[in-house]
C-alpha cells in the first residue's frame, strides 16, 4: 500500500520530535578528558601526534577530488542541486584542517575546529538527500542553512556548558546521528530520486560506522597491529573512505542519468 506524502512527512516529524524528546531526556553527557588520549602520540619530524595528524590528507584529497567533480557540468540536471555538495565537500576539506589543528594540539579548545567542519558536512549531506528525494527548494532555501546553523549552535551550546563546568553534548550527538538514521528512513519513504543511489549512500555509512569502531578501539587496534598504526589513524583512512562514496554517488547517478537518456 502506497503512503501519502502527507503521511510520509507526518512519520518524518513524528520521528524527528521523538528523537529530540529522547535526547532531552538523557542527562547532559560532557566530554570526557580521555577522549584527548590517544594510543598512538609519537611525535615524528617535530610533529607532535604524527600519525594522528597526517593521517588528514584522505579528507583533503576526496574534498578537493569532490569539489572539482561536481563544479564539471553534466554532473547535475540544476545549478542548484548542485549547493549541498559544494558545502559538503568544502566541509570535507575543512575536516582536514580542523582535524589535523585538534591532533597537534589535543584539547576541548581545538576539538570544537574538529566538529565544527564535520557538522556542516553531516548537515549539508542531510539537506542534499531531501532536496533529492523530497522538496528542492525547501531543501536548499530554508533546511540547509537552517541545518547548518543548529550544527553550529549545537557545538557553541557544548563550549559554553563545558566552560561552566557541565558539559553537554547532547545536541551536537543529535547533530551527528540523527541523520544517520533519518537518512535511511526518507531512502525508504521516498523512492524517486536522481542524485542519492542508495548503494553508494549505503557504503558510506558502513565505511562510517567502520570508522567510528576504529575510533572507539584505538588502543586494542594499536596493539594488535604490533604497534605500527592506531585504530584512530585508521579512522581518518575509514571516514575519508565514507566522503569518497558520496562523490562516487554522484558520478554513478550521472551515468545512470545518461544511461537511462538514450534508452
Amino acid at each position: 500500500m502506497e503512503i501519502s506524502n502527507l503521511n510520509k512527512l507526518i512519520i518524518l516529524i513524528v520521528f524527528f520530535v521523538l528523537s529530540f524528546l529522547i535526547i532531552l531526556y538523557i542527562p547532559p553527557i560532557p566530554q570526557w578528558e580521555s577522549y584527548h588520549d590517544f594510543a598512538d602520540a609519537r611525535p615524528w619530524m617535530e610533529i607532535p601526534n604524527f600519525a594522528n595528524v597526517t593521517s588528514n590528507i584522505g579528507f583533503f584529497a576526496v574534498g578537493c577530488l569532490g569539489l572539482v567533480k561536481i563544479l564539471q557540468s553534466g554532473h547535475f540536471d540544476n545549478s542548484l542541486d548542485r549547493v549541498p555538495y559544494i558545502v559538503f565537500f568544502v566541509s570535507v576539506i575543512f575536516v582536514g584542517f580542523g582535524s589535523s589543528y585538534y591532533h597537534w594540539t589535543p584539547s576541548n579548545a581545538s576539538l570544537f575546529w574538529d566538529r565544527l567542519p564535520m557538522t556542516t558536512a553531516f548537515m549539508s549531506f542531510f539537506a542534499a538527500v531531501i532536496s533529492d528525494r523530497i522538496n528542492r527548494n525547501i531543501a536548499i532555501y530554508i533546511l540547509l542553512p537552517i541545518l547548518i546553523i543548529a550544527g553550529l549552535y549545537s557545538l557553541i551550546y557544548w563550549q559554553q556548558t563545558e566552560a561552566n563546568g557541565l558539559g553537554d553534548l547532547r545536541f551536537y550527538g543529535i547533530v551527528q546521528f540523527f541523520p544517520l538514521i533519518a537518512i535511511p528512513l526518507i531512502i525508504w519513504l521516498y523512492r524517486r530520486y536522481r542524485y542519492t543511489l542508495t548503494s553508494p549512500i549505503s557504503w558510506a555509512f558502513m565505511w562510517y560506522a567502520c570508522a567510528k569502531l576504529l575510533e572507539h578501539f584505538d588502543g586494542e587496534v594499536f596493539n594488535l597491529l604490533g604497534r605500527l598504526v592506531s585504530g584512530h589513524t585508521l579512522k581518518h583512512f575509514a571516514a575519508a573512505v565514507a566522503t569518497f562514496y558520496i562523490l562516487k554517488m554522484v558520478t554513478l547517478s550521472k551515468s545512470r542519468r545518461e544511461t537511462y537518456k538514450y534508452l
